[in-house]
C-alpha cells in the first residue's frame, strides 16, 4: 500500500498545492513568501491524503 500511497501522492501534490497556489493568488498574495508557504502546506497535506486513498482503492 506504501507503493500505491507514493504514485498517488505525485499526483495529489501537486494537484493540491496548485489549487492553494491558485488560493492564495485570488486572495491577493502575490508576493513570494505566501506563494511558496501555499504549496509546502499542499505538500504536507497530501501525505495522509494520499494515504487515505491508497487504503480505499486496496
Amino acid at each position: 500500500m506504501f507503493r500505491l500511497a507514493l504514485l498517488l501522492f505525485v499526483i495529489i501534490g501537486a494537484s493540491v498545492a496548485g489549487i492553494l497556489i491558485v488560493a492564495a493568488l485570488v486572495a491577493g498574495f502575490d508576493t513570494q513568501t505566501p506563494i511558496v508557504i501555499a504549496a509546502a502546506i499542499g505538500f504536507a497535506a497530501a501525505i495522509p491524503i494520499s494515504y487515505v486513498v491508497a487504503g480505499k482503492l486496496s
